[in-house]
Parts: C-alpha cells; structure tokens; sequence
C-alpha cells in the first residue's frame, strides 16, 4: 500500500500527463472511453499515446486530453471522440497507438478528419 503523500504525487503527475484542466469551451477536447470494455481492448496506451503526443508537440494550450466512461459502443472499442469548438464530434473507432499518433498529425494538427477510422465509416448493419 502506498502512503497517501505518494498517492498524491502520482495524482498530480498523471493529472498533467492527461491534460485535466477545467471546462474550456475553446479548447479542443479528445476523449477516449476508458470502462473495462475499452481498456480490455486496448484504450490504455491509446490515451497514453495522445497526451504524449500533445504534450511533446506543445499542444496543451489548444488540446486537452482526457477520459471518461463507458460510451456504449463495446464492439468499436477502443473509442477516441474528438470535440472541436463549433464543428460536430468525430468519433474515432478501433484505435491503436499508431492510428492515434496518425489522427494527432492529421486531424489535431492538420484539420483532416482521419475519414477510415471514424464510427461513420463502420459497416453497421
């Protein structure tokens, strides 16, 4: 068991490696679904490739990196929703660390929704 000072330290590390901040509606928000479904397939390093990413390319200012729950689509898991201030949510589906790190560079950085990845290229029948 660790001590609650050490609780707190890792706390505050992971708190700035996420990107937590208060509700910033210029800010571009990125989401990834982190209940046991998504971390079961893999949302773990997902995230932990975005909030890299952002934070190594000096996006903080403009991006911010967090989590949440479940978002009820299991089969697509994992599931990254990216928010930008006035234009309509993308929700990126079945993501890996390598298509994270493609959606940082095309999408957060270079305005092109990565069209293959999205929930409105699935076959949903």
């Amino acid at each position: 068991m660790k001590s609650l000072e050490e609780l707190k330290a890792i706390r505050e590390k992971m708190q700035g490696q996420v990107g937590l901040r208060a509700e910033d509606h210029t800010h571009t928000r990125v989401v990834v679904g982190m209940a046991t479904c998504g971390i079961a397939s893999g949302a773990r390093p997902v995230l932990t490739t975005l909030s890299t990413l952002v934070q190594e390319k000096g996006l903080t200012d403009k991006i911010s990196v967090t989590q949440t729950g479940c978002i009820g689509l299991c089969q697509y898991e994992p599931i990254v929703e990216v928010m930008e201030p006035g234009k309509e949510k993308v929700t990126y589906i079945k993501m890996t660390p390598d298509k994270a790190a493609e959606v940082v560079e095309r999408h957060l950085i270079g305005g092109h929704v990565v069209e293959a990845y999205t929930l409105n290229s699935a076959d949903l029948k």
